[in-house]
Parts: structure tokens; C-alpha cells; sequence
């Protein structure tokens, strides 16, 4: 296992520019299996997640060629008998975005196998919508659990109405890519609505579907034959601006993130400045100047700001350990709500030994105590738990006094490309051992 060693106190001082959206180069990947004819995707991340789903689509026959970050996709010739294999098994079983291949394997081959899926260890992240959903247009599926797969299969799906039970993202890409081949109109409710999801379906009705309502909860979905190639941009990852904006406001000097698509960025930002955080529009850039205090707003009647993840268009549960790390050192208190995940939280005893004032109130909820930077964060030994936690405990260790080692930061890089790189640029100073 790699990791980082992180010399703290560095000031960062510069531009930088976020790379494609990780959700939704994972969601738009697995759409190109729904055609025959090439799909081009610009601005594909260079991340972990994202190159492991990329061979999991060749190592199934789809043929695969890039130039940069451009990469086209043609699914013309593939090999369904290498997913009943050990080795498609265990791929699956480091990667949750392989559960995406499941609808469009289903709508155009009539059958999927998909393994138990992998990706972060924040708390139970259940199945059932997807295979709800799949139910509801005919599918049957089969769990195998001697081997940890799942069969589905349909001799043709049909359009039905559903009511999802979770407004789950991932869950209603794989219903929407699912419903776009099936014969006649699927009406999807409390379908999630992120840019990311809304992206997915523009490029779908690009490439010949009708997916009408994006943008809302409510997805009409009419079947078609078949669809064709397209062109495709992935936006700018808004997890990644977050997590730039809350490493300005804790160890820049002004920093200026580039081409961030502010339309798509919901109350990102205005959760930030709720934090006491400036972060000025300039164009379709943020720009974050040196704060020497930063102080949390309260509500209106004087009582403790409470902040809390929900579904889009509220505050995306991927933020709230950087939030958490930001409050640190914030003037003011600060209550952090989770609802997802149960386990998301547990990091903050890393931030605790590094002398944070954080209290657990339970696997849900914690109480940040700001020190206004009288009391600065110390370096310790630490591991990053999963993706957004790690880069979260990154920004605490820049912050520090002394040097800091992360390990695993695999999981980092599951999510951030080329992530030390880019921070040293601007000032930091990171090794990666």
C-alpha cells in the first residue's frame, strides 16, 4: 500500500482546475454498452475507479481507444460468458460502479451477472432499488450466493410506472438505462435528479432515447429500438471543487479554481460562505482569497448552525468530511448531521488525535468546536478509511504542524487524479512513498 507524507504549514498560493465528475464518467461509461456504434467521451478522469471500469468494458470485448482524457467506446462484439468468471468476480468486488453495467446489459442482451459490489466501507449501501426497479420491467433475477453473484435476466422488458423507495443516484441511472430500450413508457417518481444523472440522460437522448422531466424527480422514459453514437462532455467534478474551496479557506494564500460550471454546483458554495468561507463568482471560475478567520454563521434566532447531507439539490453527503475538517479551525460551533452512512463519521477520531475538538454524538451526528486557528492541528500517522474521508484528512495534515503519513491512499486515488501533484504545484508539500 502507498502512501502520503505531508510536510504541513505550506501556504498554497494559485489556479487550479478541477478534473471530469467521477459519478458521472462511471454512470455515461457503462451507457456505451447500450449501443453497437462508437460513443465519444471527452474529459474522463484519470482516477483509479474510473480505469478499473474501463478495463472491466474491455476485458467483456468492448474495444476501447483513447487520446488524453478523450476516449471512445464501441461495444460491438461482446464476450457475455466472461461474466460468469472468477476474474469478472473479483474485479467487481473492488469497484461499486460495476453494478451500473447491470442495466444496459439487461435492456440490450436480455441478461446480466453482476458480483457484490466493492467501493467504500461507510456503512451498508443496499441493492435493492436497482433490482426493484428491474422488477417492476419484467427482469427476474437469481442470487447465487455461493459465489456472490446475481443473475438477471428478461426476455424483453416493458415500461411500467415505479415509485423508487430511495431517491438513489446510482439507482435510477441503472433504471433509466435500463427503460430506454424496453418496450413502451416507464415513469420513474422520486427518481434522483444530481447534474450528474441529468448529464447521463442528456447523453442518452443524444444517442436516440426520449427521457423527458431532467432535472426533476419525475422521469418519463419512452422506449426505443435501439441508439446510436454520440459526442459527450463530463462536467467539472463538484466534489473536487468542494474540496478545493475547504483546502483555500484552511491553507491558501488566494486560490483561484478554474471552469467549475457554478450552474451545476447547487448550494455548494453557499455552504461554504454559511461557514464564514468567501468565495467569490468570477466568470465560471471561484476564487477563495487568504482568510486569516472565518467565522460560522448561526441560524436566525441565535441558535447552532446545523448542516446536513440530502438528496440533490441539498448538500451532497461526499462533502461532509471536508466540511468537518474546515470547521476545525472555523470561529464558532458547528453541528454535522450524516444521514446516508453510518459509518462516514469515524474518521473524526483521526482529527480528534490531531487535536480537534470534535464530539461524536453518534454514528450519525458530531459537534465541531472550532479553534479560529489559536490552535493548530498537530501531524500524526493516520489511514484514509475511504475516498472523501481521506482527502479531508489530506487538508488537515497541509494544515498542520509537523508531518503527517497517510496510508492507504489508494483510496484517494480512487477519486482524485494525480491529486499531490497538482496541490505541490501550488505550494504544497507532498511525497507519495
Amino acid at each position: 500500500m502507498g502512501a502520503f507524507i505531508i510536510e504541513g504549514g505550506h501556504p498554497l498560493n494559485g489556479t487550479i482546475q478541477p478534473q471530469g465528475a467521477k459519478n458521472e464518467a462511471l454512470q455515461v461509461i457503462c451507457a456505451t454498452l447500450l449501443t453497437s456504434e462508437p460513443v465519444t467521451i471527452h474529459n474522463i478522469p484519470n482516477i483509479r475507479d474510473v480505469t478499473n471500469l474501463i478495463q472491466l468494458l474491455k476485458d467483456i470485448g468492448v474495444k476501447v481507444s483513447n487520446r488524453e482524457s478523450t476516449y471512445t467506446f464501441q461495444a460491438d462484439d461482446l464476450n457475455l460468458d466472461y461474466l460468469q468468471s472468477n476474474g469478472f468476480v473479483q474485479k467487481c468486488a473492488q469497484l461499486r460502479g460495476s453494478v451500473m453495467m447491470l442495466g444496459p446489459l439487461l435492456a440490450r442482451m436480455g441478461k446480466a451477472m453482476i458480483a457484490k459490489p466493492g467501493g467504500d466501507k461507510i456503512g451498508r449501501r443496499r441493492l435493492d432499488t436497482h433490482f426493484l426497479g428491474f422488477e417492476r420491467l419484467g427482469a427476474h433475477f437469481n442470487p447465487l450466493p455461493e459465489r456472490g453473484l446475481y443473475e438477471i435476466s428478461a426476455q424483453q422488458l416493458k415500461g411500467k410506472y415505479m415509485l423508487l423507495d430511495e431517491a438513489s443516484v446510482t439507482g435510477t441511472a441503472n433504471i433509466v438505462m435500463a427503460a430506454v430500450l424496453a418496450h413502451g413508457t416507464t415513469t420513474i417518481y422520486n427518481a434522483a435528479c444530481e447534474p450528474y444523472l441529468q448529464q447521463l440522460c442528456k447523453m442518452l437522448n443524444q444517442m436516440g432515447a426520449r427521457i423527458s422531466g431532467i432535472a426533476s424527480n419525475l422521469l418519463t422514459i419512452e422506449g426505443v429500438e435501439s441508439l446510436h453514437s454520440t459526442v459527450h462532455q463530463i462536467l467539472p467534478d463538484m466534489i473536487e471543487v468542494g474540496s478545493f474551496i475547504g483546502m483555500a479557506a484552511m491553507v491558501g494564500q488566494g486560490i483561484r479554481i478554474k471552469d467549475v460550471s457554478i450552474k451545476d454546483l447547487g448550494i455548494i458554495p453557499s455552504t461554504f460562505r454559511r461557514m464564514g468561507i468567501k468565495v467569490k463568482e468570477e466568470g465560471d471560475d471561484l476564487f477563495v482569497p487568504q482568510m486569516r478567520h472565518y467565522e460560522i454563521q448561526s441560524f436566525i434566532d441565535g441558535t447552532i448552525m446545523t448542516l446536513a447531507d440530502a438528496p440533490w439539490p441539498g448538500l451532497t453527503p461526499d462533502l461532509i468530511s471536508v466540511l468537518i475538517t474546515v470547521a476545525t479551525q472555523a470561529r464558532g460551533s458547528v453541528l454535522f448531521h450524516q444521514k446516508m452512512f453510518e459509518s462516514r463519521l469515524f474518521f473524526v477520531d483521526k482529527l480528534i488525535d490531531m487535536g480537534a475538538q470534535i464530539i461524536l454524538c453518534d454514528p450519525h451526528r458530531a459537534v465541531v468546536v472550532g479553534h479560529d486557528h489559536k490552535v493548530q492541528l498537530r501531524g500524526g500517522r493516520m489511514s484514509s478509511p475511504d475516498i472523501r474521508a481521506g482527502i479531508a484528512l489530506l487538508i488537515a495534515a497541509m494544515s498542520a504542524k509537523g508531518t503527517s503519513y497517510i496510508d492507504n491512499i489508494e483510496q484517494i486515488d480512487r477519486g482524485y487524479e494525480n491529486i499531490e501533484n497538482r496541490l505541490n504545484a501550488l505550494g504544497a508539500k507532498i511525497e507519495r512513498a
